[in-house]
């Protein structure tokens, strides 16, 4: 709920009532309403709240987990631009970026260690959808049961769930009608990771 989220949030960035409201230009009293659920502020002001208060608009309206909710960057950090990317592959021992579609803001403390990756298809049904926005940390591992991005054999990147079993790594999918990728042996050389998601979003 937003006049939760809102008072919760505030009082973790050790702002006061006052404090807050004179870097937003209104009335103490304002924001006692917002936080009582007695009114609430234009899309906006919701905007530069969520800045000030280092998270994301959906986030504060309680419309989406906050990003500690995926167990990535903390949501008290100043919002910093992320690169926004429509596809990542393998070649040549290294990963390229593809598709520029410029930045979007991020809660993270390091920004120049994630990126956003354009979600593609309905493979992550029903919790990720086609065009969703999916904050990932690079990072060359993943732990058993993460959420990563991971190119296979010089390919496209794929967003799965990162799967170890024995000498076996399988990309499983949320949408039960796609099948898992099993990969083993010698094939797991073939297998780069691009890095962790911590969060993903929707965009209108």
């Amino acid at each position: 709920m937003f006049s939760e989220r809102l008072k919760v949030l505030r009082k973790e960035k050790k702002f006061s009532q006052a404090a807050l409201s004179a870097q937003l230009g209104v009335t103490q009293q304002a924001v006692g309403k917002w936080e009582t659920g007695r009114s609430t502020p234009d899309p906006a002001t919701v905007a530069r709240l969520a800045a000030l208060l280092g998270t994301t608009t959906d986030s504060l309206l309680g419309v989406a987990p906050a990003p500690q909710d995926f167990g990535g960057p903390v949501g008290a950090y100043i919002e910093s631009p992320v690169p926004v990317v429509g596809s990542v592959r393998a070649g040549y021992g290294a990963l390229a970026f593809e598709e520029d579609y410029g930045t979007e803001p991020a809660p993270v403390k390091d920004p120049e260690n994630y990126f956003y990756l354009v979600v593609k298809g309905d493979s992550m049904e029903p919790r990720i959808h086609d065009g969703d926005y999916a904050l990932v940390r690079r990072q060359p591992t993943l732990n058993n049961g993460d959420l990563g991005v991971m190119v296979f054999d010089e390919g496209e990147g794929t967003l799965k769930r990162y799967i170890r079993r024995g000498n076996a790594v399988i990309l499983q999918p949320f949408n039960p009608d796609y099948e898992e990728k099993v990969i083993r042996g010698a094939d797991l050389e073939r297998l780069y990771i691009a890095g962790k998601v911590v969060e993903t979003k929707t965009k209108w």
